[in-house]
């Protein structure tokens, strides 16, 4: 018998972490055989080394959970237990290592995890899923990781430059300061993976390529990490542009949200139709984020939520119509990673 101490950041989050009269509690004493009891802020663990090991696991997950989502669910903890207790890494001990020193970055959910193992194993990957769901960071991480690995020789981030409500004319400079604050979400992505002085050198040397989608027309890139952003904004012919320029040990990610397009009325999303004309083609994976997944300020769920729910729990006609001008009817996103 061990006995294993855990330290709770806000002893507040006690009673969440327990639970309702207990209830998370003794979900983990009866599964994993354990006593568990809270004194001083802190929770105290005694068992045989490895059910104590696991119990220990879970709780650090269900800190994780609270800290992101400020609630923990009944599924929520038994799904902790299970990763606890299973043979396969934990998702969040998957590491990412960039090139800002002492800087690892982890999965924050299950998600996550499928969205990051769908990249490693597929030359091109999809992923869709409400703001906040990390499609952005991940994918620029897992391209500063391959190019400090030498998997690739340079870094290709793209957006389409669609007006969102505003026009390019009003904004004030050259063309290069009108198209820089589409850019912006990716440089500030990159600048948590790398320092200023890094990063300027790896563009002066043409390593790492941050440019409008419409630059990519004509080109072939070879041993490149591609990253597609706001994927919802191109046309069908924008995206049939972007896929064929994959060129020799090339990785293509593309992301976006098919529920939130800036394109004219009437127009169909690249995505949208991406995702229904390349499903069942080998080598290619399509990874849907949920709610779940959000992993800025837990209003940022609530406010997903609030935007796709009315009162009675149905999703708003508004919505259903918006979709319907996105995607084709036979679309429907993935739970999980699609691997074909």
């Amino acid at each position: 018998m061990i006995e294993q101490t855990i330290s709770v950041v806000d002893a507040r989050n006690l009673l969440r972490l327990f639970g309702p009269r207990d209830k998370h509690l003794r979900a983990i004493r009866q599964a994993l055989g354990v006593r568990i009891w809270a004194r001083d802020g802190q929770i105290r663990i005694t068992g045989s080394p490895e059910a104590v090991a696991q119990a220990t696991r879970v709780f650090e997950q269900l800190q994780q959970e609270l800290h992101r989502t400020g609630h923990l669910s009944a599924e929520q903890v038994a799904g902790a237990i299970a990763r606890a207790g299973s043979a396969e890494p934990a998702w969040d001990a998957v590491e990412i290592p960039v090139m800002q020193p002492g800087r690892i970055v982890r999965p924050m959910t299950p998600g996550q995890r499928r969205y990051i193992e769908a990249i490693r194993k597929h030359d091109i990957v999809f992923c869709v899923g409400p703001a906040g769901t990390g499609k952005t960071y991940l994918a620029v991480a897992m391209a500063v990781t391959s190019l400090k690995s030498a998997l690739v020789r340079k870094i290709v981030l793209v957006r389409p430059a669609v007006e969102a409500g505003e026009s390019l004319g009003y904004l004030p400079g050259d063309m290069h300061a009108k198209i820089n604050p589409y850019l912006r979400p990716l440089l500030d992505a990159l600048r948590e993976m790398m320092d200023y002085d890094q990063i300027r050198r790896h563009m002066d040397q043409d390593l790492i390529e941050v440019i409008p989608l419409a630059y990519m027309r004509g080109r072939t890139l070879n041993e490149a990490f591609i990253i597609l952003d706001e994927a919802q904004n191109t046309t069908v012919g924008q995206m049939k542009m972007f896929l064929t320029r994959m060129g020799r040990q090339a990785k293509v990610v593309i992301s976006g949200d098919v529920t939130q397009t800036d394109l004219p009325p009437g127009k169909q999303s690249g995505l949208a139709d991406a995702l229904v004309r390349l499903r069942g083609i080998p080598g290619i994976a399509q990874v849907r984020l949920q709610n779940e997944d959000i992993v800025r300020n837990p209003l940022v769920n609530r406010i997903v939520e609030a935007y796709h729910q009315d009162r009675s729990g149905k999703e708003p006609r508004s919505l259903e119509h918006g979709r319907g001008s996105l995607s084709s009817p036979s679309w429907q996103p993935e739970s999980e990673a699609q691997e074909t």
